[in-house]
């Protein structure tokens, strides 16, 4: 089997009722990442793009959180509305959508390393 182009990750992690941080659990996480394994797999692209879930990817007071890798690119705040949207543009035409990135110096304890 070919490796996949891209990955993508939906946080599904869950944190105690009442966490001041929330958790994406609470916000669709498990809802989201079976909409993109769907949409994916309606475009065709199941062997070459790999949704899934993932654990805590610490940006939890940003809601439903996505990564694609490798083109490192964060979304925040996804909505089931947004699905489509990010299949369609990013993972099919390459072309990221901007309102829902977020930025990499607002990124929760991910360090950079400086050029």
């Amino acid at each position: 089997m070919a490796k996949f182009e891209r990955h993508l990750f939906v946080c599904t992690n869950r944190r105690p009722d009442g966490s001041p941080r929330g958790c994406c659990a609470s916000k669709g996480g498990e809802e989201i990442a079976a909409a993109f394994k769907a949409a994916t797999f309606e475009r065709g692209l199941k062997r070459v793009v790999r949704a899934q879930k993932a654990g805590c990817l610490d940006q939890c007071d940003r809601g439903v959180t996505v990564v694609v890798y490798p083109d490192e690119v964060w979304y925040g705040g996804v909505t089931l509305a947004d699905v489509d949207e990010i299949v369609d543009s990013h993972l099919v035409r390459g072309e990221p959508v901007q309102r829902l990135v977020i930025p990499d110096d607002q990124l929760t304890g991910i360090e950079r390393p400086s050029a």
